[in-house]
């Protein structure tokens, strides 16, 4: 009934595979799964297309014609948003706001130019009212929360809980008693953790905060999490709304690292480790911090054997540009080139 009444536009290579591989560390070995998200389209992966999923379809319903939405000028969020409402007859405006300089923005910008973004930089608190007036109002266009973190997008991660369930069940990995997430928005983290309650698993989430508390916290998630479990009841009555009581989630608030996009030796350490031993290319910014997590509790005196899943949420899927300084601007904002140098 809810697949009926909460449709999708398919953009997404779903169910996006698993693997469990054991490696030697200086405790001794260890065996981790991993959910490889970073495969789920072979336009552009990571855990943003899943959410993209329902959003874009309602901006069908809706009779959008421009899709806009906010990040940092590295966004994963906003290029993944960007590439795929073009690539569904969209236009995309990405209002996005400096951030620390960091190896995947050029690549980044570099792509929004190829796909005809129109970008905008977020003039600070002062401006903003002025900004969204501009670029939002009038143009038939409809607004994705930063992150793509609403009810609808964490959706997209409640069918992530199922597809892991069904996989669990078909034998392609064990039960995991824990789950690692990054965690920014929180959308994934709290879709998530209710997809696995509806398909009766008691896997801890332990979501790997990367953004500011302002952003991310317990309140915020309790309130997404009640919005989703209640607005999916609306449209099924048989979903359990209460399921969204008995949920298993962690907050892990120790390998922010000072700062958004702020990476520390320990992070640094859990992509080269990430590379080196397990085969995945991560990134300092989301995805090294949940892996140091999962690193970290490996590595504790209190481990005894239990089965940890690493959920990829990163792009693993080549972009055909480079981080090159492109020889014109165009609609990148002047004060962005800067990020090529």
């Amino acid at each position: 009934m809810l697949a009926d009444r909460l449709r999708k536009v398919v953009i997404a290579d779903l169910p996006t595979p698993v693997s469990t591989i054991r490696f030697d560390t200086p405790e001794g070995p260890r065996t981790v799964s991993i959910k490889h998200d970073d495969v789920s389209s072979t336009h552009y992966g990571g855990n943003k297309i899943r959410k993209l999923e329902y959003i874009l379809q309602r901006a069908r319903e809706r009779g959008a014609k421009r899709v806009a939405t906010f990040g940092a000028v590295g966004s994963n969020h906003a290029l993944a948003t960007a590439i795929f409402s073009r690539r569904l007859g969209f236009e995309c405006t990405c209002i996005l706001a400096d951030q620390k300089k960091t190896p995947n923005i050029p690549r980044a910008l570099n792509m929004h130019s190829r796909v005809g973004t129109e970008i905008v930089r977020y003039p600070g608190s002062t401006g903003r009212l002025s900004t969204f007036r501009r670029y939002l109002q009038g143009r038939r266009c409809w607004v994705v929360p930063l992150g793509g973190s609403c009810w609808l997008g964490a959706v997209g991660f409640v069918n992530a809980g199922l597809e892991l369930a069904a996989q669990i069940a078909a034998g392609d990995l064990a039960a995991p008693h824990r789950i690692y997430i990054a965690n920014g928005t929180m959308g994934s983290a709290a879709g998530l953790s209710l997809g696995l309650v509806l398909a009766g698993l008691k896997t801890e989430v332990h979501a790997v905060r990367v953004v500011d508390k302002h952003i991310t916290n317990p309140e915020t998630f309790e309130r997404l999490l009640r919005k989703t479990a209640v607005l999916m009841n609306r449209l099924d009555p048989s979903i359990d709304a209460s399921a969204m009581d008995r949920h298993h989630l962690r907050w892990r608030d120790e390998f922010f690292a000072g700062g958004y996009a702020v990476a520390d030796g320990i992070t640094a350490n859990a992509v080269s480790v990430a590379s080196d031993k397990l085969g995945l290319e991560l990134e300092t910014t989301y995805t090294g911090k949940a892996m140091a997590a999962l690193l970290h509790d490996l590595a504790g005196a209190d481990y005894a054997g239990e089965n940890y899943l690493f959920w990829n949420t990163y792009n693993s899927q080549p972009l055909p540009v480079t981080t090159h300084r492109p020889r014109s601007a165009d609609n990148i904002p002047e004060a962005f080139m800067s990020y090529f140098d």
